[in-house]
């Protein structure tokens, strides 16, 4: 019987897709995860992982088996976290998956009071704005606003149910182009705009009494949301244009003055933030623990 520890080994670096980010994810080291392998294929007489200089894929062996072991060690994995329930205080590790603006404006209203409450529960956070496959991705629990969740998906709210886009710039900029009165003010003013990953930039959107108003802005730099957004923000503060964000993105510049608020009343609200996980009857403790504070959070 192949050791469970090797069959361990090769289900991380199937899931992680290679040796150093299943290492990484284990805290183990890649040599022992690959001898682990080589040891496993071996006892088996199968190769199990195709290995490149830059890549590391499951053969068609390695697919069917890694098929087979999901739902008996997810088993496994949850009958040893049902002993958690047995501790004063849950223990363990929660991994989330989370886009750069809930890493900004979301998480650190939450993660110092939950590390207080739970200090033996590890939170590890993958910022990531691309839309992953949370199992696969290896995660318990992701945040979206909004968007088309997966198949199977329990979702409940995080953060302040409503929030707003917002509009800035520094009083710098302010004082040499002058305060826009109205969005079309836009389309003569310098704007600092954002690209999606798939290489679609949104239009700024605007609403007063029932009104809304799309506004296609042009400016002389361009980040890709997410990551790049507070080069944006710092390009504001420099002077270089108006900047549209996230409201709780850009409160800490409103509140040091570094940035002025533009039009306040046509920023337009949206739904808060959703956490999502998988919708099985039992959860792990560490993340039932989360859900529990977040639900119990007054925003």
């Amino acid at each position: 019987m192949a050791d469970l520890q090797d069959v361990g080994a090769f289900v991380a670096v199937a899931r992680h897709g290679g040796f150093r980010e299943a290492a990484r994810k284990t805290g183990s080291s890649a040599s022992q995860l690959s001898e682990a392998v080589r040891r496993l294929e071996a006892g088996l007489g199968v190769r199990l992982l195709h290995r490149t200089t830059r890549t590391v894929a499951a053969t068609d062996a390695g697919q069917r088996l890694l098929e087979q072991l999901t739902p008996a060690l997810d088993a496994v994995e949850t009958a040893l976290d049902v002993v958690n329930g047995f501790r004063d205080r849950p223990a363990g590790r929660l991994r989330l998956n989370v886009p750069t603006s809930a890493a900004k404006a979301v998480l650190p209203r939450i993660l110092p009071p939950f590390h207080q409450a739970y200090p033996d529960i590890t939170v590890e956070v993958t910022v990531d704005d691309s839309f992953v496959d949370l199992l696969r991705s290896g995660c318990d629990a992701g945040i979206r606003y909004g968007e088309r969740m997966e198949q199977d998906m329990v979702a409940t709210p995080i953060g302040p149910r409503k929030q707003r886009f917002a509009l800035a710039a520094s009083p710098d900029y302010l004082r040499r182009h002058g305060v826009p009165d109205q969005p079309q003010d836009l389309l003569h003013h310098v704007c600092l705009r954002g690209r999606f990953d798939s290489g679609a930039m949104p239009p700024w959107e605007f609403e007063h009494k029932g009104k809304q108003v799309v506004i296609e802005p042009n400016g002389p730099l361009i980040v890709n949301l997410g990551a790049g957004a507070d080069l944006k923000v710092d390009a504001a503060v420099g002077g270089a244009g108006l900047v549209y964000l996230f409201e709780d993105w850009l409160q800490p510049y409103f509140a040091r003055g570094e940035l002025t608020p533009v039009l306040e009343h046509w920023w337009p609200t949206f739904e808060g933030p959703l956490l999502y996980y998988p919708g099985r009857r039992y959860l792990p403790a560490p993340l039932r623990a989360f859900v529990d504070f977040i639900q119990a959070m007054r925003w």
